[in-house]
């Protein structure tokens, strides 16, 4: 194996290993906004970890955060404004960063 196929190949698993934790980064943010969305509705044990869950399978629908956004503000109505959501996107992720060891 050349130095050259060595580095490819280093730079191909640092990009999938980057990849991962990515994912595992969102994923647990997703969680975090989930259970803060469903206390602001009430929410409690059981039907809170189901509410964080549904938020969690709504990132799946497209690429990016959007879809998440828009099912916490059409959830949270006037209970949360868009910008105080996409704020607690960015806190919840720093968070979630730090949680995983990111």
């Amino acid at each position: 194996m050349t130095t050259f196929d060595e580095r490819e190949n280093a730079f191909e698993n640092k990009f999938a290993f980057d990849s991962e934790l990515q994912f595992k980064a969102e994923a647990r943010r997703n969680k975090l906004i989930g259970l803060w969305a469903a206390h602001l509705l009430g929410k409690t044990g059981k039907d809170a970890d189901a509410y964080a869950l549904d938020v969690i399978r709504s990132d799946f629908e497209r690429s990016g955060d959007e879809d998440v956004i828009q099912k916490l503000t059409a959830d949270l109505q006037n209970k949360a404004s868009e910008s105080t959501i996409r704020s607690q996107l960015t806190a919840f992720m720093i968070k979630a960063k730090e949680q995983i060891g990111n």
